[in-house]
């Protein structure tokens, strides 16, 4: 792949910028049938083609190139290998109403892929650029987005650190690349409310740790308290912190609780974001959709424009989680991110016990369901709302 240097004000040579007009395309000979939307499984099936670019101490970004999806050639001794400075996004793409591509809320995306790539100091670039190639990416590969409602194109934007050397210290070379995969429902089950089991002596994240940030390293350590949930009876984990037992994530996704109040408002709670909480976008979003409710700038479907829902970030025990679900006052509770969107929580295995959430006939309660609702139809263009659903011209 190409490779320049530029020269400054001085005619000093310095490495290359990531670059999205240097943009090359090699289209693939033949293109793959589309699998029947039914048959997708989430991250299963490759489209067509992949985005890929290189960085080199000396040269900088190499030529930006969107070519046939196939393997990466690295160096045994690459620093992904050894020492996992290795980072991640995870976007969707949606057909909108006019079949155009949309994304949604994509600069969230890059600014906090940036600071992933900070944190295991991997070489900067620029997250502009980075958008207009996954834009164009996206537009290359748009015949794979199914046009089923709650299906969408999922986009793993990557950032690998490929040092070839075994000394321990930041790799000053990387491959960013970027793959898509259409993909269903992220659980087979719909909204059907999945099972957790509270989990407090393996811990996903720890202050001070990285769990703030959406790097490869967070997720592994999490593969073997999954299976041992699975061989009880649960499909996923809440994770818990410290001795007093704090709620942090559900499996991979940010988690609310919904308290009942005396005055038949709603308190609408999520862990804060004190480095232990990845800062996902759906949560965000989850947030100002509240707010917006309160405001009347937006109505939830299902909840009275009179409701209000005074949403906090704050700590969460298990112990508070028990005693509200003892008084009836927790009337839900899901966890929310970009694969699932929103999933109702209906049972929380936790000291030999299972607390029981209520359970509503469409899964998710009036207030998942109204975010869940609200959310999709930005997602695809038929609600618009502060320019959250960006058109992949």
């Amino acid at each position: 792949m190409a490779v320049t240097q530029t020269q400054n004000t001085n005619g000093e040579a310095h490495p290359a910028e990531l670059n999205a007009s240097k943009l090359v395309i090699n289209l693939a000979n033949e293109l793959k049938p589309l699998p029947a939307p039914e048959s997708l499984a989430f991250g299963e099936t490759k489209t067509d083609h992949m985005l890929i670019v290189n960085y080199d101490p000396v040269t900088g970004w190499s030529t930006p190139e969107i070519k046939p999806y196939g393997p990466l050639i690295l160096d045994p001794a690459s620093s992904c290998f050894q020492y996992c400075p290795n980072v991640f996004e995870g976007m969707k793409a949606y057909a909108g109403p006019d079949g155009k591509p949309r994304l949604f809320r994509p600069q969230k995306n890059m600014e906090r892929l940036t600071r992933s790539a900070e944190r295991v100091a991997l070489p900067p670039f620029d997250t502009n650029e980075l958008l207009k190639l996954i834009q164009r990416l996206v537009a290359v590969e748009s015949r794979w987005i199914p046009s089923q409602p709650g299906y969408s194109l999922y986009i793993r934007p990557t950032v690998i650190g490929t040092r070839a050397a075994l000394g321990v210290a930041a790799s000053d070379s990387a491959c960013l690349y970027v793959i898509v995969s259409p993909t269903g429902p992220y659980f087979r089950g719909g909204t059907r409310p999945i099972s957790l089991l509270a989990v407090g002596e393996h811990a996903r994240s720890w202050p001070g740790g990285t769990g703030g940030h959406k790097l490869g390293l967070n997720y592994a350590p999490g593969f073997m308290p999954q299976r041992l949930a699975a061989k009880l009876g649960y499909e996923q984990i809440l994770w818990l912190l410290g001795d007093d037992k704090k709620i942090t994530e559900v499996g991979a996704m940010n988690v609310f609780v919904a308290i009942k109040r005396d005055d038949g408002d709603l308190d609408v709670l999520t862990p804060p974001l004190d480095g232990t909480i990845l800062p996902g976008l759906t949560r965000a979003s989850c947030i100002a959709l509240t707010e917006a409710h309160n405001t009347g700038r937006l109505v939830l479907p299902g909840i009275s424009p009179s409701q209000k829902l005074h949403t906090a970030e704050c700590p969460v025990t298990m112990a508070e989680i028990v005693a509200w679900s003892e008084q009836g006052r927790l009337v839900e509770a899901f966890g929310v991110g970009t694969a699932v969107v929103v999933a109702p929580i209906g049972r929380i295995g936790f000291e030999g016990k299972d607390i029981i959430l209520p359970i509503y006939e469409a899964g998710l309660g009036p207030l998942g369901k109204g975010l869940w609702e609200t959310l999709t139809a930005i997602q695809v263009g038929k609600l618009e709302y502060d320019d959250w659903s960006v058109k992949c011209e």
